[in-house]
């Protein structure tokens, strides 16, 4: 189920409260209609539910393709049905009593609910609804434009719903609908009527006060990406209207529509001055306003020629031409073809000064708007023509333009950053653009003049201090901007500094949690925040990185030194919330023994200190239980542990014990590891089939312990590194007496799969080994590509995870000595390997490399390709086969369970899909 929370604060309805969502079909019932091969329109549908907040009824409606409310008023809903829903609806009022009614309500939309006939929704218009019914029946005819008739899309039903009344209005053939922010009006999009050859596809702005509807424009054939004014007084689209159905080339225009006018107007098309030569308006662009609603913004993009249709299909050359100057190598091309075929430029109609402006470019495509739009400066950033070595370095200089967007001009601020900038970076209004640079390691900021050092005087790292990859550290980033925006707040690891952009005082910590270990980070609740002002409490975050505790705090900016709230909770789950009229937060709460459930907290003063400084601490309600049936199952516990690796270093990791484990007894240990995983102890797993990764809870429940230790690099030796504390923490772990050192397997995807395929290669304390997605031979993956990006893999060897940090004609030997491949004679252990064909990362034939050469070194040894799947699992049936056979396998070698057939005998290929080689081998 969908959930899709809406509140109200409009009009006559802020007394008012509902919950909104999507009730999805049990899989169950899609499957079984899928096994009976029924067509796509007759496969079970979404509902969808409203509930009013504090009552027992749900209304529900089904076949329900979207739904959408007002950001900035919660009155209306706008539902949209799916292709051939019943001509005559019925709504139905579900009831059952409870001593809870919300949470009961909420938890019984997963059980059968007794149906009780509720209230017709009342309709304007007619109250009869036929096929062949107008729309609503007062529409006024503003564009009567005759146009030839187009193959557009068809439309659905969209229906326009009163939360409190239940008055619903009706729309046919919808293809695209919206709210305004504020509520006030609807846009719609109508396809022509396909029984009604006279019918005219139909642009509608509907005035939910007014309750009824203009038509801005009459006879289009394909109307695109609308965008309004806050209050939606101002509305424009891209239309395309004089096509003939066969044309090959079909061009898109500009409209816009401010309230007054009879219909939309034609602002911007090819050819008009401001259009670039041989450029159109883009049918891709998105279409928006400026805040105060002077500027309209839209894309351009150039003309592409027609397709020549005297080309003859059966004669075409299909042929990749890979040349060295090419920015992107072909495969990444082709992963951005429909990107780039769809590409566009920014470009800006000043509304007051009737102008076309074109701020976007080939050479400088991203532009960041400031000041919702209505900044004096704009940012342009571009790589163009420093792609190439983007195929070793993962990444690319750029070069920073300052843009006037009412002329258009451009300056440029910075050449050839080696760093980042994003749009935190920037100012809200475009005042000032700030950087941060990868060799100075500081942030750097242009006030249209020169360019300064603002961060030099802070003498902790503003950069990843834990980084170990050779790669320059990323920063830590950018928490906001304050109202005055002379100072801008900036994280270290541990907290928050203040810094001054013009120089007038000395950076200073607004919160610091380094001596503590604590993690502090902002949390942003209301999502139209562009400044943190003098007065703001401000929501952290704070995560201990011993304990691994996470909390929340409440800190006032203008009282830095005393925070006024902490609430130690465990881990904190999805996006935090604070309610908009109140002090309250909902969150929720999870440990690996408890599923998340929903919170809420509140405020209550206190008197922090003897001078008597007012505060705040965090009072919490639970809200919901959803997973009572998790008590009948034997879980687990987690815990952190440390121990010395064999570099002399302390590390940690996390052991998941059975709920019922006997320290007296000696277990089964599976290792588990990819990176370091120590930060998710509290993380709730739940024992679902997964895409490719241990299953921690299952096989913890079924006796078993997991290690997941963290692993630490130094640059040229990945499987060293992966060996010294991997093996040094499982060895740790028998000495405390409750592990079987005779009964321990691995297992580890991707990265991981790497580590378990070199592993076995240099222990034999391992008695099973699991490796999904191995690479095996470093010299042959160096150059190889990640089909799913394209990209050529040489960055990550030479800079990113395979860490080696060089060339491999620069240090041949450490892509030797790290490769698994060459040291295979030494392996004892035996090894499945997952290595699918359609794999988007690591090329499939590195599974292939490592299985052949231990099949003719005689080893252990089984491959699984699941056909046409990914580096990770998609389809469910796959996700539920592997964890099948991990069971068995790890079952067989450290329980001595009996061997399936698919490890005995294996499953030949006149077999495949008949028999899956699951059951028990007979014994001959």
């Amino acid at each position: 189920m969908e959930i899709n929370p809406a509140g109200t604060s409009f009009g006559t309805y802020t007394n008012y409260r509902y919950l909104i969502f999507k009730i999805k079909p049990f899989f169950k019932d899609t499957r079984d209609a899928r096994i009976k091969k029924k067509k796509a329109d007759d496969l079970p549908k979404d509902s969808l539910g409203i509930i009013e907040l504090g009552k027992e009824d749900v209304w529900k409606i089904a076949r329900v393709k979207t739904y959408k409310t007002p950001e900035k008023s919660y009155g209306w809903v706008a539902y949209h049905l799916d292709k051939k829903p019943d001509l005559s609806p019925k709504t139905t009022m579900v009831t059952k009593k409870t001593t809870d009614s919300l949470i009961y309500i909420i938890d019984s939309l997963k059980t059968v609910i007794e149906s009780l006939p509720g209230k017709a929704p009342v309709r304007k218009g007619n109250s009869k609804r036929d096929a062949d019914d107008d729309y609503i029946t007062s529409i006024t005819d503003a564009d009567d434009t005759d146009t030839s008739s187009s193959a557009s899309k068809t439309g659905t039903d969209l229906v326009l719903h009163n939360l409190k009344t239940g008055e619903e209005t009706w729309f046919k053939n919808v293809v695209d609908y919206g709210f305004s922010k504020n509520g006030r009006r609807l846009f719609i999009s109508q396809s022509r009527n396909p029984k009604d050859s006279l019918s005219k596809a139909t642009v509608l702005y509907f005035d939910l006060r007014k309750g009824f509807a203009d038509t801005l424009s009459r006879g289009v054939n394909d109307v695109k990406n609308f965008g309004m004014t806050e209050d939606g007084g101002r509305v424009a689209f891209v239309a395309e209207r004089n096509a003939k159905p066969k044309d090959l080339q079909k061009f898109y225009k500009l409209w816009y529509y401010s309230e007054g006018m009879d219909s939309a107007i034609l602002v911007a098309e090819k050819g008009m001055v401001g259009i670039p030569a041989n450029s159109t308006v883009s049918e891709f662009g998105e279409v928006s306003f400026s805040k105060t609603g002077k500027r309209l913004f839209f894309g351009t993009a150039p003309i592409q020629p027609p397709k020549d249709t005297n080309l003859i299909d059966i004669d075409l050359v299909r042929v990749d031409i890979w040349h060295y100057n090419d920015d992107y190598i072909q495969p990444v091309q082709l992963n951005r073809l429909r990107r780039d075929q769809q590409q566009n430029y920014l470009a800006a109609w000043l509304i007051e000064q009737n102008k076309l402006v074109q701020l976007g470019s080939k050479e400088i495509p991203l532009v960041i708007r400031t000041n919702e739009g209505d900044g004096g400066q704009f940012v342009g950033i571009t790589d163009f023509g420093k792609r190439i070595e983007s195929q070793w370095t993962g990444s690319t200089k750029k070069d920073i333009y300052s843009i006037d967007p009412d002329n258009d001009t451009k300056k440029l601020v910075k050449k050839d950053l080696d760093g980042e900038i994003a749009t935190s970076y920037i100012s809200p209004t475009g005042k000032y653009i700030m950087w941060y640079d990868n060799k100075a390691k500081n942030y750097f900021i242009w006030d249209g003049k020169t360019e300064k050092n603002i961060t030099d005087k802070i003498k902790v790292p503003l950069y990843d201090e834990d980084n170990d990859s050779p790669i320059d550290p990323s920063p830590y980033g950018v928490m906001g901007w304050m109202e005055d925006e002379n100072n801008v707040l900036i994280y270290d690891k541990y907290g928050v500094w203040k810094t001054s952009v013009t120089g007038i005082s000395v950076p200073y910590v607004v919160v610091n949690g380094r001596h503590e270990d604590d993690v502090y980070r902002y949390v942003k609740t209301d999502r139209d925040e562009r400044f943190i002002t003098p007065e703001q409490e401000m929501l952290f975050t704070k995560f201990n990185k011993q304990t691994k505790l996470e909390g929340l705090w409440v800190i006032p900016m203008g009282h830095v030194d005393y925070p006024i709230s902490v609430d130690s909770v465990v881990n904190i789950g999805f996006q935090i919330l604070k309610a908009k009229n109140s002090d309250e937060y909902i969150y929720t709460k999870e440990t690996f023994q408890r599923s998340p459930d929903l919170y809420v907290s509140g405020k209550t003063k206190v008197i922090w200190n003897s001078e008597k400084v007012e505060g705040y601490t965090l009072t919490q309600s639970k809200l919901s239980n959803i997973n009572p049936q998790q008590a009948n199952y034997n879980w687990g516990t987690a815990e952190l542990v440390k121990w010395k690796a064999y570099n002399g270093k302390e590390s940690m990791g996390i052991v998941y014990k059975p709920e019922d484990f006997d320290p007296t007894k000696k277990y089964p240990m599976i290792c588990y590891f990819y990176e370091t995983l120590s930060d998710g102890l509290y993380t709730y797993q739940a024992p679902s089939p997964t895409p490719s990764r241990l299953n921690i809870p299952f096989f913890v429940s079924r006796g078993y312990i997991v290690f997941a230790p963290d692993i630490h690099y130094t640059t040229g030796h990945p499987g060293p590194d992966a060996y010294n504390y991997i093996v040094s923490g499982a060895r740790a772990l028998v000495k405390k007496g409750y592990v079987d050192s005779t009964r321990i397997g691995i297992q580890g995807q991707s990265w991981g799969g790497y580590q378990v395929a070199y592993l076995v290669t240099a222990t034999n304390l391992f008695k099973a080994a699991w490796a999904g997605a191995p690479v095996a031979n470093m010299t042959s993956a160096y150059g190889g590509i990640r089909w799913e990006s394209g990209l050529n893999r040489q960055f990550q060897y030479e800079r990113t995870q395979s860490r080696i940090g060089a060339t491999l004609w620069e240090k041949p030997q450490l892509y030797i000595d790290n490769s698994p491949l060459f040291r295979l004679p030494k392996v004892k252990t035996p090894l499945v390997i997952m290595s699918n064909d359609a794999d988007g990362a690591v090329p499939w034939y590195q599974g292939i490399e490592l299985f052949t050469a231990m099949r003719r070194l005689g080893k252990k040894v089984w491959l699984l390709n699941y056909n046409g799947e990914a580096h990770n699992l998609v389809e469910r049936r796959n996700r539920k086969d592997i964890q099948i056979r991990e069971q068995q396998y790890f079952d067989w070698l450290l329980k001595d369970a009996k061997p399936p057939k698919w490890i005995t005998t294996g499953v030949p290929a006149v077999d495949k899909g008949k028999d899956w080689g699951l059951e028990e081998a007979v014994s001959p």
